[in-house]
């Protein structure tokens, strides 16, 4: 898993969503080093954080949990976390868990 980038979209401000872009396999390997990465990426966020999942070939459990603590802790600073890009696998494993429901998804 690498995160390509964090950068809020726009130079406008709060208001710009910040993009998070996700590439590789999310695995027993590198949920610790996401999970790191989401969690410091929460301290400089604006108000909408979007995961853009379209690179990343596998997601594990594990990924999913890390998505889930995330999300908890984005929820209480204020921050909402989408998705965005999410590929029909882990789309499935959304779908399957019921957590489709639970992450909005981005175009």
């Amino acid at each position: 898993m690498t995160a390509l980038d964090t950068a809020p979209l726009a130079e406008a401000g709060a208001s710009a969503p910040t993009l998070v872009h996700l590439s590789g396999d999310i695995d027993i390997f590198t949920t610790a080093r996401l999970r790191q990465r989401l969690i410091n990426t929460l301290d400089h966020s604006t108000d909408l954080l979007i995961v853009d999942l379209s690179q990343v070939t596998f997601c594990g459990a594990g990924g999913i949990g890390v998505l889930i603590g995330v999300q908890g802790r984005a929820r209480t600073r204020g921050i909402t976390l989408a998705l965005t890009g999410v590929p029909p696998r882990v789309a499935r494993l959304l779908r399957i868990t019921g957590l489709d429901h639970r992450f909005p998804v981005m175009a």
